[in-house]
């Protein structure tokens, strides 16, 4: 049976698992043999730390990566998504995918949400999939995405960070709805990371509550990113400690989900947050 999620009960993680060879991160299980074992061996180990969700990428999202074609992003996803739906393990399986040929194979296969780095934009039938399977979706601002969009709003010109991410994060709510995703499966991702500078970054997370003020669950995820690099000067595998205060600010700014790499260590960030914050009793 998957977990029941009661969005305001506590502070729930998804627990990070990248089928790529280049993730920024230096955690890809592509680059050597049996990755299919070695995802599989991560999902019972976050699983067993206190994952809630499984987030399952086939393709790099880090500046610069190559794209891959959705027929390789398949190859790449499907067998370890139906190793891990085999093992009936007690945990909600999202897949990271902006392309709906992606996201219909992996929701056919037993997937239970998608995550779009893109927020229903780069594809135009990816919010037809998602409504279809009457999945829940997570819809992240991509600051990236106006090279990309021509029909997204104009937010060149709203310099206000908070503001930007909203107005974009709104633009995909009414993709969404105008394909008949219904409020309860809608997810927002203010996007860390995403074509935003490190005093964007760190901005967004303190006025965290403002998105959370538009009515709707909010994932975040700054596990291991940049804005912590930089700010610490540290590299991607020595920002265990920038990762745990942003994951504690983020929960005080009302974030439900919290999207990591390290499950254990910040599964007891959480808990200890959440009792402060008396969540949870």
């Amino acid at each position: 049976m998957k977990k029941v999620i009661r969005w305001g009960s506590r502070t729930f993680i998804m627990g990070i698992i990248n089928l790529t060879p280049d993730s920024f991160s230096g955690d890809g299980l592509m680059g050597g043999a049996d990755p299919v074992k070695k995802a599989l061996k991560q999902a019972k180990q976050f699983i067993d730390e206190g994952t809630d969700m499984l987030d399952l990428g086939a393709e790099s999202s880090r500046p610069g990566a190559d794209p891959v074609s959705a027929e390789e992003e398949i190859q790449r996803l499907i067998p370890t998504l139906d190793a891990i739906l085999k093992e009936k393990l007690d945990a909600i399986i999202s897949v990271d995918t902006y392309k709906s040929q992606v996201a219909e194979r992996a929701l056919q296969a037993g997937a239970d949400w998608i995550n779009d780095i893109w927020g229903l934009r780069f594809d135009p039938l990816m919010a037809h999939i998602a409504a279809k399977y009457k999945s829940p979706v997570v819809i992240m601002h991509n600051g990236r995405e106006l090279e990309h969009d021509r029909n997204g709003p104009n937010e060149e010109n709203q310099k206000d960070i908070v503001h930007r991410v909203k107005s974009g994060l709104q633009a995909s709510i009414q993709i969404a709805q105008k394909a008949n995703i219904t409020k309860e499966n809608i997810i927002l991702d203010p996007g860390i990371g995403f074509g935003k500078t490190v005093e964007e970054n760190l901005e967004l997370i303190n006025r965290l509550g403002e998105i959370k003020a538009m009515g709707y669950p909010i994932l975040i995820g700054p596990s291991r990113k940049s804005f912590i690099g930089t700010t610490l000067n540290l590299p991607a595998d020595q920002r265990l400690e920038g990762t745990a205060a942003a994951t504690a600010i983020s929960i005080t700014r009302g974030a439900d989900i919290i999207r990591v790499h390290d499950v254990q260590v910040m599964a007891r960030v959480i808990k200890m947050c959440d009792a402060i914050l008396s969540k949870n009793k």
